[in-house]
């Protein structure tokens, strides 16, 4: 998934005319004002939405956030994934019984007969009855992630059965997803299609888009393959610039780093791969001194310990390139020879840049098996003909609403109007602003959405009837109108934005597509057909020219 390039600028001055706008609105501010700061809001919000339209812009308007398309509306391929989390573990606690067996050595103690079971718990059986106390000491010592009880040794030694604790298995779960997200990215990004989505669905599930993509084998077989993680060196003698402008000399490679704001730099690398990725056991984020930012603490196995002591000593004060699917990810200098398998990558990180690149290192390979549990594919014909059906029907209702409630209630309903139209450009500017997929069921959402402001309109121009048949004037109507109606109102969308927040937190796919659009056009809806309107009929009381009010 691409970052997000938005300009945030024109986003900050919409929030920032519509919270004048409320305070000004509470604080009892000049109806004009409001109006002014009203007609702000609606050219700013016009100008959000350009860019999401097929129009010719300036070139600084490309930065600006854009609405995307569903795969419902455009078109491609939809894949949701299950990752085994217990493989997972259950290869973890296996590293760990490996780890069990050369401390026993290390510490002389009679190797144990270390077995998985079934379930993934270790079997560990003492060869040494008197060596009980020496393995329960090292392993609270050394081994604290363990949870050890008895078994059934039969006619040997001692036995237990070790498992991880439940927080330790928390962890190893959740950096598997970690793991395989970054993965199946790095994948999904060689398709080259924008707009994709690679995201988390409950526990142990991945969510995967691809716009205009009609071919899922392709997909399906970049996912499952194996990201490849590798260690070369930065060709320090080499000139970079010769090397791309007259080819690559025999022995290097070009490869380039992750896409940033700048660009993706390259890197003369060394074709020669000194260490693979699988001897990486684990990879984590650690805080650094006051003088310097966070760093990555990375552990190797034995082999992998070995073979990087001998690297590193031999290459001290070169670059050495942590290379994942031929993308560069860092070039730390080798300061010193580094010995027994903890490596420290320091550099100028961020927390987000150490943990991502902490992650890349983790992700050599997927962390356990990833299971196809649901496959769509919808063509681009259908994708248009749901285009045209949502714009037929968001049309064919708007018009229908906008119609009645001119003729029903003359000029309130004309300004009634305007709060509709103002409420479905700032609903469409939020979703622009949020860089929100729009989908079928969205388009559903804003239609309910403009059916609930027409109930808030309708609720005040009733009250103001019923406050002028009982021979009250009219800047009393509507100050009493509004009062009135707003309990109901209130009560009403607060009850709606619950019932949204909750499908958007338990749904998946177009339930979530409805539950944006759905809350997002409640707070819309309110603000622009309660709080806007009113600021006409503010306006026309402060210049005392409300003398009737045409409902």
């Amino acid at each position: 998934m691409e970052a997000s390039t938005q300009n945030p600028i024109p986003v900050a001055v919409l929030l920032s005319i519509a919270a004048i706008f409320l305070y000004l609105h509470f604080t009892n501010g000049s109806g004009l004002t409001r109006l002014f700061l009203a007609a702000a809001l609606v050219l700013s919000a016009i100008v959000l939405l350009l860019p999401s339209f097929p129009l010719r812009l300036p070139a600084f308007m490309d930065t600006l956030p854009k609405i995307q398309l569903g795969l419902d509306l455009q078109g491609g391929t939809h894949l949701l994934l299950e990752v085994k989390l217990q493989d997972a573990v259950n290869t973890a606690l296996k590293r760990r019984g490996d780890d069990l067996t050369r401390a026993l050595s290390d510490n002389k103690l009679a190797p144990a007969a270390i077995t998985q079971n079934a379930d993934g718990s270790l079997r560990i059986a003492l060869k040494q009855p008197g060596e009980r106390s020496a393995f329960l000491d090292l392993a609270e010592k050394s081994f604290p992630d363990f949870v050890l009880s008895t078994a059934d040794s039969g006619a040997g030694g001692p036995a237990y059965t070790a498992t991880f604790r439940p927080t330790d298995a928390i962890t190893i779960s959740n950096n598997a997803m970690d793991q395989a997200l970054e993965t199946i990215r790095n994948r999904i990004d060689q398709l080259g299609v924008r707009e994709t989505a690679v995201q988390r669905e409950g526990d142990s599930d991945i969510l995967v888009q691809l716009p205009g993509i009609q071919d899922p084998e392709r997909a399906k077989e970049l996912i499952g393959k194996t990201a490849v993680l590798q260690f070369k060196l930065i060709d320090d003698k080499a000139n970079l610039a010769d090397a791309q402008k007259n080819g690559v000399p025999p022995g290097d490679e070009l490869l380039s780093g992750p896409v940033a704001a700048g660009g993706a730099p390259q890197y003369l690398v060394e074709s020669p791969v000194l260490m693979q990725g699988d001897v990486v056991t684990d990879a984590r984020v650690r805080p650094g001194g006051r003088l310097e930012g966070p760093y990555v603490q990375v552990t190797l196995d034995r082999r992998g310990a070995d073979v990087f002591a001998a690297l590193t000593a031999q290459n001290v004060g070169r670059h050495l390139a942590i290379v994942l699917d031929n993308t560069v990810y860092s070039a730390p200098v080798i300061k010193e020879a580094i010995p027994g398998g903890d490596v420290q990558i320091t550099g100028n990180f961020s927390f987000e840049d150490a943990h991502e690149l902490a992650i890349v290192l983790r992700s050599g390979a997927l962390p356990a098996p990833v299971d196809i549990i649901e496959e769509r594919t919808v063509g681009p014909s259908l994708g248009r003909d749901s285009i045209r059906q949502g714009e037929m029907s968001f049309i064919v209702g708007a018009v229908a609403v906008l119609v009645f409630m001119a003729v029903y209630y003359s000029g309130a309903g004309i300004l009634a109007d305007c709060g509709l139209t103002l409420n479905i450009l700032l609903l469409v500017c939020v979703m622009a602003a949020l860089q929100a997929t729009l989908t079928l069921p969205g388009i559903a959402g804003i239609v309910l959405t403009l059916g609930m402001s027409v109930d808030a309109n309708v609720l005040v121009n009733e009250r103001m009837r019923e406050e002028l048949r009982a021979g009250k004037s009219p800047r009393e109507a509507v100050k009493i109108g509004y009062e009135r109606a707003w309990s109901a109102i209130r009560d009403s969308n607060i009850s709606t934005f619950v019932a949204g927040l909750i499908l958007f937190q338990f749904g998946t796919g177009p339930v979530k597509g409805f539950a944006v659009t759905l809350c997002v056009g409640v707070l819309t809806g309110v603000f622009s057909c309660f709080v806007v309107t009113r600021a006409w009929y503010d306006h026309k009381i402060a210049m005392r020219r409300l003398n009737t009010i045409s409902v």
